[in-house]
């Protein structure tokens, strides 16, 4: 393409459909019609240049015209209750759901390292030895150790803000992180199975796993599944980029880094109630069975969200994207 014959044979459409834009009074039925078609062909031309000719300065100003003659023809939307219970009922749910085959998995996977991490260092004293003295071992698994005084050490609240907010923010990084080909989610979710593991073989060694177990499942539960969702959804997005399918990369790219980001909110919130579990069941004076009961319960009312709501919302189109409506269009590109 010869991009200065291009722009000379086009500038006058792009020229009018600005004029057109910054009319103050209202346009008559003719000029709309004309602000339309004129919209239409500055977005097939702003792709046959992206494709055929980039120019960085020319590509600025037509992607602010496109964006501007979009908004103008079809206006502006104000988010509502209705979107936040659309995004609850169909959006969210769903792009769990359609990630199930990366993050169950995942979560299988990492569970069985943080398991075989447990029993390696439960059955190896020289382990155990390598990460803290004898004595201060003891003072993290004794009965009123560390371990059990943990999750009373501060008032209620303000613990379960804490946690939320920490495993919020782990999870965000995971989400993100992806992107980067999978690595920092790798590392990420091998911190925390790491972590599980070191309290289960230390816990398991002194002969306490009951109480470490009794501590752990009422919230842990919830909490790492909401770890696995995000870190499977990590890894995605790192596939995204490496294998984008029939979707060009940058496309791909774009749909899945929407419905992460999606992802990310929704996630707060299920850790959100993980994170109350953890400050206000866990330390209570309740039995174990029925903490573990409680834990046991919001598993299964998740799981249950995500495959009946969400295979639901999944099997009608719902991918956890924008909408059509909300997305830009896509508009032909020169082969």
């Amino acid at each position: 393409m010869d991009l200065d014959v291009f722009v000379s044979a086009h500038r006058a459409e792009w020229d009018r459909l600005d004029a057109l834009l910054r009319r103050q009074r209202r346009l008559t039925g003719a000029e709309v019609d004309e602000l339309v078609a004129l919209y239409q062909r500055t977005a097939t031309h702003l792709s046959l240049i992206q494709s055929s000719a980039p120019d960085p300065q020319l590509t600025g100003r037509l992607s602010q015209l496109v964006a501007r003659a979009r908004s103008a023809v079809t206006g502006t939307r104000r988010a509502s209750w209705r979107d936040v219970t659309r995004f609850l009922t169909h959006g969210f749910p769903a792009a769990v759901y359609r990630s199930r085959h990366w993050w169950v998995p995942t979560a299988l996977i990492s569970t069985a390292v943080a398991v075989l991490l447990g029993w390696w260092i439960g059955t190896h004293p020289e382990v155990q030895s390598s990460i803290a003295a004898p004595d201060d071992l003891s003072a993290l698994t004794r009965p009123g150790g560390e371990y059990e005084t943990y999750y009373s050490s501060h008032p209620a609240a303000s613990f379960a803000a804490q946690v939320w907010t920490n495993n919020a923010q782990a999870a965000a990084m995971c989400l993100v992180l992806g992107v980067f080909l999978c690595l920092p989610v790798i590392w990420i979710l091998f911190q925390n199975m790491l972590n599980v593991g070191v309290g289960l073989g230390l816990m398991s060694s002194a002969g306490r796993l009951d109480t470490f177990l009794g501590l752990i499942l009422p919230h842990g539960l919830l909490e790492l599944t909401a770890v696995f969702v995000a870190a499977g959804t990590g890894l995605r997005l790192g596939w995204t980029v490496i294998d984008p399918g029939p979707r060009s990369r940058r496309t791909a790219l774009a749909e899945e880094g929407r419905a992460a980001l999606g992802m990310a909110i929704g996630l707060a919130l299920v850790l959100f109630v993980s994170g109350a579990i953890e400050g206000f069941v866990t330390p209570s004076g309740l039995p174990t069975w029925a903490r573990i009961t409680i834990g046991v319960i919001a598993e299964l009312s998740f799981l249950a969200y995500v495959y009946v709501l969400g295979g639901r919302a999944a099997r009608a189109g719902e991918t956890g994207d924008l909408t059509a409506a909300e997305r830009s269009a896509a508009v032909p590109a020169a082969a």
